[in-house]
C-alpha cells in the first residue's frame, strides 16, 4: 500500500507538473533607431486595389507584417485635407483645414520633425509636389493657412534638415512677397544646392558631410504619365544618406503627393500609375529596412480622395475605376507597419495618434508648443 500512495504521489505531482509550463520571460520591448513615414495622399483602400490588380495582383504593402486603420477627421470638418491630417500626424492634434503645423487656435505645434533634430537625428523630406505643398510644410512649417507657400519656404531656411527632394523652386527663388533668395540662402547656410535645371537627381554626386536639398521642378513636378520617375531613386538614396549623417538614426517622410491629384480629375488610368510609383518606392524602402533591422517603416494615408470604386465587368487586364466626388471623402484610411515597434500600428485609432505612436518609439519626452 505503501508504495502505491508513493506511485499515486508521484503521478500527481508529474500530472501538476505538465500541466504547469514555465512562465515565458517577457520579451524586451523593442525601439526602431529610425522611423521612415511614407504618405500616399489620397490613398485609399480602393486607390491600393487599382494598383495592385494592374501589378499581377502583387503590392509591397503584402510584405507589412501590421495592418490598422485611422480616423481622418479634421478639428471642424468630417472631410479633412492634407494640411490638417499632415499637421495631425506630425504634431499630434486636431486642426482646421488649411492650417500649416499649428493647432485649431492657431498656435505654432512643434513637429515630430523638429524634435528628431533636435535630439540630434537626421531629418528629411521627400514629396512628388512642391516641397512647401500642404503634406510636407506640416512637418517643417507654422502657417495658418496653406497657400502661403512663400511663407512656408522660410522655414527651411530656418530649420536644420538634413534633407529635402521635391518640387517649388520658384518659392525659394522667384519670390513675390520680397527679393529674397532662399536658395542662395540655403547655400550660405551650408547645405548642398541642386535642381533639375542643372542635373536629374540620379546623376548628383552627393557628400554626407552637407545637407542636401535638390528641387525637382520650378513648380510642380510632372505626373509619372509625363516622365516623372524620382519617387523611387528618392527612396533608394535618402535612407542611406540620412542614416549616415547622424549615429543616433533619423526621421524621413515621403509622400507620393500625386495620387490625389489624379482622383480630383477622376483619372483612373493616371491613378494606377501613380500608386505603381508608390508601390516601387515602398520596396525602395523596404530593402533598406529589411537590411538595416532597426528601422520602423509606416505606410498610410491622410484622406482617400475620389471616392473611387471598382466595378462590375472589370478585369486585370483592364483596370477602370469610377469615382463618385472630385474631393475627398471621410472614409477610413488603412495603416501597413515594418520594423521594430510595428505591432503598435494595429487596430483602429485617430490619426493623430500615428504622431503619439511614432514619438513613445522614439522615446522622445513631451515638449511645449513652440
Amino acid at each position: 500500500m505503501k508504495n502505491l500512495a508513493l506511485l499515486l504521489s508521484v503521478f500527481v505531482l508529474a500530472f501538476q507538473s505538465a500541466r504547469t509550463p514555465e512562465p515565458v520571460p517577457e520579451q524586451p520591448e523593442k525601439f526602431p533607431k529610425n522611423i521612415i513615414l511614407m504618405i500616399g495622399d489620397g490613398m485609399g483602400l480602393t486607390q491600393i486595389s487599382a494598383g495592385m490588380y494592374a501589378n499581377n495582383d502583387k503590392t509591397n504593402l503584402e510584405r507589412f507584417p501590421i495592418t490598422g486603420l485611422i480616423k481622418t477627421h479634421s478639428s471642424k470638418s468630417l472631410i479633412t485635407d492634407s494640411a490638417a491630417s499632415a499637421t495631425a500626424f506630425a504634431c499630434g492634434c486636431k486642426t482646421y483645414n488649411g492650417a500649416i503645423g499649428v493647432n485649431d487656435q492657431k498656435e505654432p505645434c512643434m513637429t515630430i520633425l523638429e524634435q528628431a533634430e533636435t535630439f540630434g537625428l537626421a531629418t528629411g523630406l521627400v514629396a512628388t509636389s512642391s516641397i512647401t505643398h500642404a503634406t510636407p510644410a506640416s512637418f517643417i512649417a507654422h502657417v495658418e493657412e496653406r497657400k502661403y507657400m512663400e511663407k512656408i519656404a522660410e522655414y527651411f531656411v530656418h530649420t536644420d534638415f538634413d534633407l529635402i527632394i521635391g518640387g517649388g523652386m520658384r518659392y525659394f527663388t522667384n519670390r513675390y512677397t520680397d527679393q529674397r533668395n532662399l536658395y542662395k540662402e540655403l547655400q550660405e547656410k551650408g547645405v548642398v544646392v541642386s535642381d533639375f535645371s542643372i542635373e536629374p537627381l540620379s546623376q548628383c554626386t552627393v557628400s554626407t558631410q552637407h545637407p542636401f536639398a535638390y528641387f525637382s521642378a520650378l513648380d510642380q513636378p510632372e505626373s509619372v504619365a509625363n516622365g516623372r520617375n524620382y519617387l523611387p531613386q528618392a527612396a533608394r538614396f535618402a535612407p542611406d544618406f540620412l542614416r549616415q549623417r547622424s549615429e543616433k538614426g533619423f526621421f524621413l517622410m515621403i509622400e507620393g503627393s500625386q495620387i490625389d491629384w489624379a482622383c480630383h480629375e477622376n483619372e483612373g488610368d493616371k491613378a494606377v500609375q501613380e500608386m505603381l510609383d508608390f508601390n516601387e518606392t515602398i520596396g525602395e524602402v523596404l530593402r533598406f529596412a529589411e537590411a538595416d533591422g532597426n528601422t520602423l517603416v509606416i505606410v498610410t494615408a491622410d484622406h482617400e480622395t475620389g471616392g473611387m470604386a471598382l466595378l462590375r465587368g472589370e478585369n486585370r487586364e483592364s483596370i477602370k475605376v469610377k469615382f463618385t466626388t472630385d474631393y475627398h471623402t471621410a472614409t477610413l484610411v488603412p495603416v501597413f507597419a515594418y520594423g521594430p515597434g510595428a505591432e503598435k500600428f494595429g487596430g483602429l485609432y485617430d490619426n493623430t495618434d500615428i504622431y503619439y505612436k511614432m514619438r513613445a518609439l522614439l522615446r522622445f519626452p513631451e515638449v511645449e508648443s513652440k
